[in-house]
């Protein structure tokens, strides 16, 4: 297998003339495969050498001089729930009871902006990536492991820099009030969603975990709180499994599985997505300019496509009214648990329109948001670390106008860059595609005459 470029094409005898670039390695070794996926969509596992120095050089612990504009929050049990073979640790979550049945939130992100400082190589190539690239059997993060893996993770037992979003909600899950401000944290445990999930259900007790009695919960009531509100708001509910690859030891692939979401990934989706708010509407309020996440109204053309499949299963779907969400929803709620849902949640996501990146903000469509913005996870996307650095700004009484731009940066500027960022994005979904593919196509070529489901 080849890395190569077309020189010239003979459109009669159909022969391509090409120039080989590099040589990238026998067609059936896996490792050739993963250097044409990285070649094919552009992507680089390798770091400069001035990024790799930057990295180096980052202090390891925060600094005393730093410490007095952090609020110490290190005696609060925050903890982390990520899935089992996680390496990064953005985000550290805390709730309790608060007074009329209503709950306190506590939302830590990794302040990677306390590292990653405009202008220098480290930001640079950053702002290149746009996002870290999950495959399968590896990842291409967007800063190198130095500062994912290690500074900027919220290790259990560890002092950390965050960012963290203060939330108060009452018991229906409407926010009552909200602040984000610098703190120092640490995370007193490492959970993985299998086990929350057990707690949840019943099945594993809460000291199996080694949390304080009612730590786990607390989360628990909170985000029923949040999930009220979200059914009052009635967002996408779109419910197509997610693929992953099972590899044995070898990193050879046995398995393609498909898991549906949990309630302990929604618990933590919820929380994410609530403090994603409170970071917009506090931009929104200190008329700072922010890079919004932006989800516009499906065009009627393609809905229209929906028409004759609700027919298929029962419902109706009228072109022509303002679009909302519920009218999805109708569609998706009668196909459920028949056999036509794969393929009814599959026409509906084709449908709409995709998410980018702007400063010019027209709401997320499906997630019937007025306001919202990525801030909780600077580790891996480039617009939470602009989002972050807008609120340090906001935070020390750094206004900003619409001359002034975000960052500095002119706000022309801001808005290549987001259109850059939301092409990395689409990028990087492309190649996670492709790679799963490629993986179902071996694991598949093992099995040449065997009937399958």
């Amino acid at each position: 297998k080849v890395l190569a470029q077309f020189v010239r094409w003979d459109p009669p005898a159909r022969i391509p003339m090409c120039k080989v670039l590099r040589v990238l390695g026998p067609s059936d070794d896996p490792l050739t495969d993963h250097k044409g996926i990285l070649a094919k969509y552009g992507l680089s596992g390798n770091f400069p050498d001035k990024v790799m120095e930057e990295a180096k050089a980052c202090p390891d612990q925060v600094s005393k001089e730093d410490l007095t504009d952090r609020k110490d929050i290190r005696s609060i049990f925050t903890l982390t729930i990520d899935p089992l073979d996680a390496r990064d640790f953005d985000d550290a979550v805390f709730a309790e009871p608060a007074e009329n049945g209503g709950w306190r939130l506590l939302v830590a992100i990794a302040d990677v902006s306390h590292y990653v400082r405009p202008d220098s190589a480290l930001d640079s190539e950053a702002r290149k990536r746009g996002n870290s690239v999950y495959l399968p059997d590896r990842v291409v993060p967007m800063l190198p492991e130095a500062i994912s893996n290690d500074l900027c993770s919220l290790r259990p037992h560890e002092d950390r820099a965050a960012m963290v979003a203060e939330i108060h909600i009452d018991k229906d899950g409407k926010r009552q009030s909200h602040h984000i401000e610098r703190a120092l944290i640490r995370s007193h445990a490492r959970l993985t969603y299998d086990q929350v999930q057990a707690v949840f259900d019943g099945v594993m007790d809460e000291a199996d975990c080694d949390v304080p009695h009612g730590c786990l919960h607390a989360l628990f009531g909170a985000w029923r709180a949040l999930d009220q509100d979200r059914q009052e708001r009635e967002p996408l509910a779109l419910n197509l499994k997610e693929r992953r690859v099972v590899m044995d030891e070898t990193g050879k692939a046995i398995a393609i599985s498909q898991r549906s979401q949990t309630e302990s990934q929604r618990l933590i989706e919820d929380f994410m997505i609530a403090a994603n708010v409170a970071a917009a509407d506090s931009l929104i309020a200190n008329r700072q300019p922010c890079v919004f996440r932006i989800h516009d109204t499906p065009d009627p053309k393609k809905a229209a496509t929906l028409t004759k499949l609700a027919e298929s299963v029962g419902g109706d779907f009228t072109t022509g009214q303002v679009l909302r969400p519920y009218h999805f929803n109708k569609i998706l709620a009668l196909a459920e648990n028949t056999p036509d849902a794969l393929t009814v949640n599959e026409a509906v996501l084709r449908s709409q329109a995709k998410a980018v990146y702007s400063i010019d903000n027209i709401g997320h469509f499906g997630l019937s948001l007025r306001n919202y913005a990525h801030f909780t996870s600077p580790i891996r996307r480039y617009a939470d670390l602009l989002v972050h650095r807008a609120l340090v700004d906001a935070a020390a009484g750094r206004k900003s106008g619409p001359k002034d731009g975000l960052n500095g940066m002119p706000l022309d500027q801001i808005a290549e860059i987001c259109t850059h960022i939301s092409e990395t994005e689409a990028n990087a979904a492309a190649a996670e595609r492709r790679t799963i593919d490629r993986f179902a196509a071996a694991l598949f070529e093992t099995r040449l005459g065997v009937v399958v489901d």
